[in-house]
């Protein structure tokens, strides 16, 4: 079975979300997560696909949710699935030819770090007052980062990271 590994983009302080969004706005992260995830299988909870609205193309996206009503007409596309539980969910990947890669939110990414072998961090050097959602500290759980890109827009700075299991 390919690997699991996680994208996400966090603050300074671990924030994530400000009330079902992501507090900045970088172009060139959302090309990165493109790069990154496109061709994989991507795993993210009813809120994340509901904050993006639709299914990702290029990617079978599977959805971890107990009350999205299968009915939904962005559904209907033959590139996704809705299991309840990350096991079920990764049970589905297991086939594929790539790694799975689960793209949030925050319950999820909880439960999938544990099992994760690799992360892909945007760190984005702010500390968002107002977050509301945060990723979880992962020092405890033998990640080494292997690579860093600094990278600047106007006078945000951020980092794109690649941490793994050692």
């Amino acid at each position: 079975m390919p690997s699991l590994e996680i994208i996400v983009a966090l603050a300074d302080n671990f924030a994530i979300g400000v009330d079902g969004r992501i507090p900045w706005h970088l172009s060139a992260d959302l090309r990165h997560f493109k790069e990154v995830t496109m061709g994989h299988p991507v795993i993210m909870g009813r809120r994340t696909f509901e904050s993006i609205g639709r299914v990702l193309p290029g990617r079978f996206n599977v959805i971890v949710s107990s009350t999205l009503n299968r009915a939904d007409p962005r559904l209907k596309d033959q590139d996704v699935a809705v299991v309840t539980s990350l096991d079920e969910a990764l049970d589905l990947c297991k086939d594929q030819q790539k790694s799975a890669m689960v793209i949030g939110g925050a319950a999820l990414y909880k439960e999938a770090l544990p099992k994760a072998a690799v992360l892909h961090l945007t760190r984005v050097h702010v500390s968002p007052k107002d977050a509301d959602t945060f990723f979880p500290h992962f020092e405890d759980l033998n990640f080494k980062r292997c690579e860093v890109q600094e990278h600047s827009d106007g006078d945000l700075k951020y980092e794109f990271e690649i941490w793994k299991r050692s």
